[in-house]
């Protein structure tokens, strides 16, 4: 008897331990299914934002191509005589009439003028006082104003090749 009870009990182990391993293979199994699946969503965030980043790359380059086309006809534009001596004598002063106000007048005058003030009236050293005059706004309008004269010549150089 205690050996049909025995081969009982061990039958019945032996049985039920297949079924144990299904079920831890059927749980690493959904575990590894749910970990893929997050993978596969952070791939596809990652392949989102690439491709937003290469639409917003052309849509930037195709903004840039415009923008110095726009720039080049309105520079030539410029350049174009009316066939009136005196307006396009008026013309070609314009813009070294304005350089000269703004960027040999007008600016320096109040850059000098902030440079003081920030000696005398903040009581700070003039390495500082410079720093705060001329920043990267002031540096940005330098270069625009180069950018400005000479990107004609730029332009010339591209147009004779």
């Amino acid at each position: 008897m205690v050996e049909t009870l025995l081969g009982g009990l061990l039958g019945g182990i032996f049985r039920i331990i297949p079924e144990i391993m299904k079920y831890l293979d059927a749980k690493n199994e959904r575990e590894h299914e749910i970990k893929m699946t997050e993978k596969q969503i952070e791939f596809e965030k990652i392949r989102g934002a690439q491709k937003m980043a290469e639409i917003a790359g052309a849509e930037q380059a195709a903004w840039n191509t415009g923008a110095l086309d726009t720039l080049k006809t309105s520079i030539e534009s410029q350049f174009r005589l009316s066939g009136v001596k005196w307006v396009d004598a008026l013309s070609s002063l314009i813009r070294p009439a304005i350089t000269i106000q703004w960027v040999i007048l007008l600016y320096p005058a109040v850059i000098i003028a902030g440079f003081f003030l920030a000696i005398g009236h903040d009581n700070v050293s003039a390495l500082q006082a410079l720093k705060q005059v001329f920043g990267p706004e002031e540096k940005a309008i330098v270069g625009a104003i180069l950018n400005f004269w000479f990107l004609s010549r730029v332009f010339d150089r591209v147009k004779s090749v």
